[in-house]
Order: structure tokens, then sequence, then C-alpha cells
């Protein structure tokens, strides 16, 4: 297989190429990192070279690409079963898969009201009853895998899995609004945070100096 290739866009902003960024670099998966921008208007150019869909991320595959932030995920897990990137039990798997595939398509009143903006610290901004109804709902995700799977580590399933690449974007943007939780979903959110994978993208995003007026709304 030839060396995989990422494309992403800019770190302090996408929190779909995010998510399989971290998913790789945790894993310890080799990658080459395409690094692309956003527009003023949040378009990507040059992402018609490498996705179909001109949307980042995208993963390349022996010159094949693989979109969408979910399928890169389980194609990376097909490619190399040895990182265990899915649970190994079959309920806690069929959980772990629900949960990611719930962040893919929901809480769209959080991500309107809050996004991702890791250099930003913004106390507050966004925050509705809307809002809080999807925070409640990722707090009670978190303590109930927790509970249940997370006895072998700190994080949702105990080890690191494709779920916590999926949740690692959210921690950010709790961060960046200094969001309430309860302590058990704070204590993984602060698991979250501190692994290395997760400290390097944040790293590297509070480095750009790239402004997008589409992911600005309070600036």
């Amino acid at each position: 297989m030839k060396p995989l290739k990422l494309a992403i866009a800019n770190k302090n902003y996408s929190s779909w190429s995010m998510r399989p960024w971290v998913l790789l670099t945790q894993a310890g998966i080799a990658f080459e990192e395409i690094q692309l921008k956003f527009s003023d208007e949040g378009r990507v150019p040059g992402v018609e070279a490498y996705s179909p869909t001109r949307q980042v991320p995208v993963l390349i595959v022996d010159g094949e690409p693989v979109w969408d932030s979910l399928a890169i995920c389980e194609a990376a897990a097909e490619l190399f079963p040895d990182k265990r990137l899915w649970p190994a039990d079959a309920r806690a798997r069929q959980i772990a898969r629900s949960i990611c595939a719930e962040m893919h398509a929901g809480f769209r009143n959080l991500r309107g009201a809050m996004p991702m903006n890791i250099r930003a610290a913004l106390p507050g901004k966004g925050m509705s009853p809307q809002v809080q109804q999807d925070i409640d709902r990722i707090a009670a995700i978190w303590e109930s895998c927790r509970a249940r799977y997370g006895q072998d580590g700190e994080l949702l399933f105990g080890r690191f899995t494709v779920a916590d690449a999926f949740y690692a974007p959210v921690a950010t943007r709790f961060l960046t609004y200094a969001v309430a939780l309860p302590r058990a979903a704070q204590r993984y959110a602060d698991a979250l945070l501190a692994l290395p994978a997760v400290r390097a993208w944040m790293a590297q995003a509070r480095l750009e100096t790239e402004f997008v007026r589409a992911d600005e709304p309070y600036i």
C-alpha cells in the first residue's frame, strides 16, 4: 500500500478534519498531511484535486479518495485492524458506531451556535435552551459510555477508539465557550484534551493566523 495522504482544512476551524487527523495520529498511523485553507465564505480552494465532493477531509488510499470523516475512520479501522480502532466487545462496538453516527448527523444547534474556534475564548457565547439540550445529550453519552465501558482507562471505552476522535472537536468547543459540564463528563473532556494527538492539533491550530469570516460570528 502506498503512503496514506489526508487532505484537511484549517486546524483552528475544521472539526471534520480534526477527527480523522486525531484518529490516525493518536493510533500511530503514518500519513502525509495535505493542508488546505478555507476561503472567507467557508469554501476550500484546491480541494477539487482530491475530493469528488469538494469538501474536507479526504483520505487518499492507493491513489483513490475516501471522503467523509466517518467513512475515513471506518477505512482506517479496516486497513489497520491491529490498531483496534473500534471496541473489541460487540455491544460496545455497536454503541460506539451509534454515537459516532449521532455526532456525525446531529447536534446542529451546538454546531451552528458554537463553531469550533480553538484560538478563541468566548465564554457564554451561543448559549440557548436548544444548545443546552445538545450539550446535555453529549454529556449523557459520555457518562453512559464511561460508566458501562470505561473501566480500563479514561476514555469512552477505556482505550482510545474512533468514538474519542469523533468527540474531540466537541471538547475543544466546550473549552472555547466555557461550557459547564457534570463532573464525570468534565473528567472525560479533560482526558480527551490531554491526548497527545489532540494537544498537537490544538497547538498547531493556535499558530494559524488565517481569519475565516464564516467561522467567526462573534468577532
